[in-house]
């Protein structure tokens, strides 16, 4: 795979070499790489206290962790009630086709990702689209590919 192992060392000079650091220390190497890679635990449990067994079962547990590489972009489409309601299934319908892409894939050149959620708390702007840290409200079809065409540049 060939993830930079010189850039992992340092996550877990910081971040510490015990069990009980794993969580912080998946966190750093998901912050860097955008997931977690299994070449990256096989290596910290060369080097540290930490064993594969348990780095996978955290990385496994936790919803917040990714096991495969994602998109630069995520793409978050609310799908809770209020959400839904206002028409999520239409947002996703367009995003999916703007993209080339079904819910839970990445496109082809891996600049976005395209995924369900069950609520981003905004009900009162909803339906809701959330692109990395960015929330987009009051959408409809049309505004959110325009949202799209708009990041592409």
């Amino acid at each position: 795979m060939g993830i930079d192992l010189a850039r992992i060392d340092d996550i877990v000079a910081k971040k510490g070499r015990t069990p009980d650091m794993a969580i912080p220390v998946l966190q750093a190497i998901q912050e860097e790489f955008r997931y977690v890679p299994l070449e990256a635990m096989e290596h910290i449990a060369k080097t540290t206290q930490m064993t594969e067994t348990q780095l996978y079962g955290v990385a496994t547990f936790f919803a917040q962790f990714r096991l495969t590489p994602v998109g630069e972009k995520i793409i978050k489409v609310c799908h809770g009630t209020a959400c839904h309601v206002g028409g999520a299934d239409g947002l996703t319908e367009a995003l999916e086709e703007s993209l080339g892409i079904k819910t839970g894939e990445n496109t082809p050149d891996m600049k976005f990702a395209l995924t369900s959620v069950a609520c981003v708390g905004c009900c009162s702007l909803a339906p809701v689209v959330m692109v990395d840290t960015t929330t987009y409200g009051r959408l409809d079809r049309k505004k959110v590919v325009q949202i799209i065409k708009e990041i592409k540049g």
